[in-house]
């Protein structure tokens, strides 16, 4: 089970990782094998399954994505709890987001889920 002071210091820590666009820091947050799901990678990186494993292929992944948004800001406005997991709500470059974290046992991400606005395209 994560608890609180874990998820507000991880989720402050996160927000912050991609508003400062440096790809290391925001890939500290993830186990080396951990798997990405989003709509976006089948666009950005044409994978058509929207799935993709590993640090190094999420990373090239998102430095193409920070190259394509030299704007990227995120604000979050809801942190929610799972036994395992936390959902971040945050506004960002296509409105409302929300990402699902999932954890392994040394507090890093091992699954990620991205979930965007369907209003906003």
């Amino acid at each position: 089970m994560l608890d609180r002071e874990f998820v507000a210091r991880f989720a402050a820590d996160w927000i912050d990782a991609w508003n400062s666009h440096d790809l290391t820091r925001i890939l500290a947050h993830y186990t080396d094998d951990f798997e990405m799901n989003s709509p976006a990678i089948a666009q950005i990186a044409a994978e058509p399954s929207g799935r993709l494993r590993g640090k190094q292929r999420v990373g090239d992944y998102w430095a193409k994505a920070l190259r394509m948004v030299p704007h990227l800001h995120f604000e979050l406005q809801r942190t929610l709890v799972g036994v395992d997991s936390v959902t971040l709500y945050y506004r960002g470059h296509r409105g409302m987001s929300a990402e699902v974290l999932h954890f392994d046992a040394q507090g890093k991400v091992a699954r990620a889920f991205a979930h965007y606005d369907i209003a906003q395209g």
